[in-house]
């Protein structure tokens, strides 16, 4: 979740997902947001628009009941951030893509999106743990808080990918302290380098984890911006009760 000053108006286009809840390949379809970019005056699509034959939606089904289980049930959400927006506004732009609950319904979902490279500036991805949404306020996450790094733009999708894979293979539960979990990986496209964050459960837990080196190790080669924690409840446009001033807390590389 962030919430920023938006770019400057563009021409929208949609891509088309399942949305949760619906019979699948029953031609029930949600529209999500995704800009057009404009490149020296004219207006071009940065996201074609990959609308699932209804084959696909019966294939989606399928992975969904016959797939190899994930531990918990994922889901993917999209918001595009405006400076000064309230919770109640930011709640409201966000849009719900689709919950997975195995491999190869993430695969499905993950593949049949617009690549995050193709999103436009303010856009953000979304992958939460269960139901939560991703916002500081969720009584889910209120008491958690983000590792957030800045990588370059060539760097994105492939951080993004590998933060994907590990975060639904449970893959950093040797590296948290016990009693919290990583509910959730988010990436948001900015005018010079992008943002990615690692949610978690429990901020005071947090100087205990050792994530950033489970991070390190997925993409070696890569070499990170800038790395730092924070609680939720240390952002200024946080609207929740708060429960601690924790400050943030930064990572050497």
């Amino acid at each position: 979740m962030v919430r920023v000053l938006g770019g400057a108006q563009t021409e929208m286009l949609t891509f088309v997902v399942v949305e949760e809840g619906r019979r699948i390949g029953d031609n029930s379809e949600m529209s999500v947001p995704i800009p057009a970019a404009k490149v020296n005056g004219a207006t071009t699509e940065v996201a074609s628009s990959p609308a699932l034959h209804p084959d696909a939606y019966d294939v989606l089904q399928r992975d969904e009941n016959t797939g190899v289980p994930l531990n918990t049930p994922w889901t993917f959400w999209i918001d595009k951030a405006t400076r000064g927006s309230t919770a109640a506004e930011y709640e409201a732009n966000l849009r719900h893509i689709y919950s997975v609950s195995t491999v190869q319904s993430f695969w499905s979902v993950y593949n049949h999106i617009p690549d995050v490279a193709e999103l436009s500036l303010r856009y953000s991805y979304h992958l939460m743990r269960g139901n939560r949404r991703p916002m500081w306020e969720d009584e889910a996450n209120c008491d958690g808080g983000t590792w957030r790094i800045k990588v370059t733009k060539r760097d994105t999708p492939r951080v993004w990918k590998e933060l994907l894979l590990a975060a639904i293979g449970e893959q950093f539960d040797g590296f948290l302290a016990p009693g919290d979990e990583v509910c959730g990986i988010s990436v948001s496209v900015r005018e010079r380098d992008d943002l990615l964050q690692i949610w978690n459960s429990d901020c005071s837990l947090a100087h205990k984890a050792t994530i950033m080196k489970k991070v390190h190790n997925l993409v070696p080669d890569v070499l990170f911006v800038a790395e730092f924690y924070k609680p939720h409840q240390t952002h200024h446009a946080y609207e929740g009760e708060k429960s601690q001033g924790n400050a943030p807390i930064l990572i050497g590389s």
